[in-house]
């Protein structure tokens, strides 16, 4: 999968709604109205892009954060994503 593809994965990710986590992923235009507490990195994730969004869920959550945006993402054999969180 190429980085093109990979990020228009994660960015339609990002737009949807999962009740289940208490850190939501928030658009560009979102997050300017909220308040940045700082940032996450998963790597080496291996399936999907839905399993970098589950580890990100979970890392914002434990770091207290309410919200997150994907600000890079890629896959070279792994997924790699990093997020600026925000409350």
């Amino acid at each position: 999968m190429n980085i093109k593809t990979t990020v228009a994965a994660l960015g339609l990710l990002s737009t949807l709604s999962f009740g289940a986590f208490a850190a939501d992923s928030v658009s560009a235009e979102r997050a300017q109205t909220l308040q940045p507490i700082g940032t996450i990195t998963v790597s080496g994730i291996a399936g999907s892009p839905m399993d970098i969004h589950n580890a990100l869920n979970q890392k914002a959550d434990a770091q207290g954060a309410t919200a997150y945006r994907v600000v890079e993402a890629y896959s070279n054999g792994n997924y790699h994503a990093t997020a600026e969180l925000y409350k």
